[in-house]
């Protein structure tokens, strides 16, 4: 009998062992399920008290409006932000950016005064009145035509209090705010600014000598220009914190900046131009309620201290930064730009319990605490969390977590360039262990808007007839790896991995081999064309880790052992430091286009010579050889 009740066991054992991989973490995808339910229902909770809200009260308006009117009541005194020695709590930015609000107001010619309407500010009002024709005739004189309800200002700020107030007053006046880059110049802001559609353009004061040469360009644009500072200026900027101290900090009507509908553009943020100019992600109403929730479900709280020292242009920054803080009614320690050698002692100084990170920001960091990785775009509508806190991965691929933010990973074509398909048509879903194209179905809750500019930017980001007949995915991109027990890992961007000798070589995968050497301190992995070669062959830029210096020989026995062959960088470029982009992002696409020519490039630079199995300095002679097919690679 025993033995008749045993055998059912024995035979399901298999398959018992199978599900485990995955099972075995059921408890923490049920949690985080809970967990992700709960803040979908707060924040729409608070959607709908802010539609049934009074339109005169500021709780009427649009989410960061109404999220500001609610910390400033419920949290007043608590600390919202600590930028160097200034500290400012929850009413403060509530005020800060009301009086920001009604300096915009006054440029849109609103008449409405402090209470928004009749009753007590009555000669408030006829102040306003008169002030609305001044500020018309200020605007007029400059060239500019007077700001319009959903007209979009551009903020060319670092990261700073005033760039918060001001985008909150933005927001709380109806305009759409537009966060350009700091280090664009010339061409890329111009077209920056042409392409969100910008009426002016706030900068900051220190910022104003480099952009001299572009301000007859600017004039020409119409845009009426603002300093954020009271610093002389050139003829035709005003100091815009002047007239934002000016103002009263009443709050302003929600009716102003309540959207029409939640898929309303209410912001443009800016990709990171790896691959050209940069574009104007359109970031919608229901994107800034949906970015509130983003600390809640990494499971940060209230008491919780937030280190951020991002680029408020980015979405990082501002949107989960900045947005995902008021989201939980946290604190944020702010800082204008990120340094190693000062971030533990501010950690100590500021009570930080949290810190978020993008790019390389983490790995100048030396012995970090363990960190809940997340992965997400600007203008994407998926997002991955790894809160069971497995080393090395990005999130989940639970059923739990994908009925709740679905995507999928489809096989993909690096020949191509194009997710491959089966003979009906339709992509194929990738087996556990093999990279695959990260995308995502679009819709009312999870839409992608685009890009500001022609539908033409947007070539390639939706894929169609996916799985069936006339579905859409957003195409993330990226290529991510789900392993047998349903683990995220990032492998490379798809412009990133690339083909040689017949196979594909993944830059991230390269990269984690040659950081493993002591002498190394930072890599750059990324493919170069070579004169009379098929595909693009390896090179990687590298940092030395002092006082070390490169040792050819333990690097070329290192990628031996642990590269395939095709995977081995076929050229080095020794660098004092390796180029990135303001959001740490590395600059692969400008390095490959640099490629490896000695007489253009002043850096060390090494070729490997398959014949003699080492790593030999690029002269003008083995360049010759190379191109002339007379040294084998």
């Amino acid at each position: 009998m025993a033995a008749l009740l045993l055998l059912p066991l024995l035979l399901l054992l298999p398959l018992l062992l199978h599900l485990w991989p995955q099972w075995r973490w059921l408890a923490a995808d049920l949690a985080f399920t809970v967990r992700a339910l709960r803040c979908k229902r707060t924040l729409r909770a608070r959607a709908l008290a802010a539609a049934a809200a009074d339109p005169q009260s500021p709780e009427g308006g649009c989410s960061l409006a109404w999220r500001l009117a609610q910390l400033a009541r419920q949290r007043p005194e608590h600390t919202f932000l600590v930028h160097g020695a200034r500290r400012f709590s929850y009413a403060e930015a509530e005020r800060q950016s009301n009086r920001a609000a009604r300096a915009f107001l006054r440029a849109r010619g609103w008449d409405g005064g402090p209470g928004g309407g009749g009753g007590p500010g009555g000669a408030r009002e006829g102040e306003r009145a008169a002030g609305s024709g001044a500020a018309r005739a200020e605007w007029e004189g400059d060239g500019a035509a007077p700001l319009a309800p959903g007209d979009t200002v551009a903020l060319l700020l670092p990261a700073c209090p005033e760039f918060l107030w001001l985008w909150f007053g933005m927001a709380k006046a109806g305009l759409r705010t537009a966060f350009v880059p700091t280090a664009l110049r010339r061409g890329p802001l111009l077209h920056c600014l042409r392409s969100c559609g910008a009426r002016a353009l706030v900068l900051a004061p220190e910022f104003v000598e480099s952009l001299e040469p572009d301000l007859p360009a600017l004039r020409a644009m119409g845009l009426h220009l603002w300093a954020a500072g009271p610093e002389t200026h050139p003829a035709g900027i005003s100091d815009l914190l002047a007239e934002v101290s000016a103002e009263v900090d009443e709050p302003v009507p929600g009716y102003l900046s309540a959207p029409k509908s939640v898929m309303d553009t209410c912001l443009y943020i800016f990709t990171s131009g790896t691959t050209g100019l940069p574009k104007a992600a359109r970031i919608s109403h229901l994107k800034v309620l949906q970015c509130q929730g983003f600390y809640q479900l990494c499971g940060a709280r209230q008491e919780d201290v937030i280190y951020l020292a991002l680029p408020l242009y980015h979405m990082s920054g501002s949107l989960l930064g900045v947005v995902g803080c008021l989201g939980i009614g946290a604190t944020v320690v702010l800082k204008s730009k990120f340094s190693a050698g000062q971030f533990w002692e501010d950690c100590q100084q500021h009570g930080v319990t949290v810190f978020q990170y993008i790019g390389e920001l983490c790995r100048y960091l030396v012995n970090q605490p363990p960190v809940l990785e997340t992965y997400g775009l600007t203008e994407g509508n998926v997002a991955t969390f790894n809160y069971t806190g497995q080393r090395g991965a990005v999130g989940r691929a639970s059923w739990l977590y994908k009925h709740v933010f679905p995507f999928s990973l489809i096989r993909y074509d690096v020949t191509t360039g194009e997710p491959f398909r089966d003979t009906r048509g339709h992509c194929v879903a990738t087996s556990p262990g093999e990279p695959g194209l990260l995308v995502a179905p679009v819709s009312q809750q999870a839409p992608f808007l685009g890009y500001a500019g022609g539908p033409e930017l947007a070539q390639g980001k939706l894929l169609k007839d996916v799985f069936r007949p006339g579905d859409v995915f957003f195409n993330t991109g990226d290529l991510l790896v789900c392993d047998h027990q349903g683990f995220l890992r990032f492998h490379d961007r798809t412009g990133d991995t690339f083909r040689w000798k017949g196979e594909n070589v993944a830059t991230t995968e390269v990269a984690e081999a040659l950081e493993a050497l002591d002498f190394l301190q930072e890599v750059n992995v990324y493919g170069v064309t070579v004169p009379g070669h098929e595909g693009r062959a390896g090179m990687a830029a590298l940092v030395l880790r002092p006082p070390h210096s490169l040792d050819l020989v333990q690097f070329y026995t290192h990628v031996s052992e642990n590269l395939p062959s095709y995977a081995w960088p076929r050229f080095l470029r020794l660098q004092e430091s390796l180029a990135s982009t303001e959001t740490f992002k590395q600059q692969k696409v400008r390095m490959a286009k640099e490629g490896f020519d000695p007489s253009a490039l002043s850096d060390p630079l090494y070729i490997l010579d398959l014949a003699r199995g080492a790593y030999l300095s690029l002269t003008p002679a083995r360049y010759t050889a190379l191109l002339a097919g007379d040294l084998r690679i």
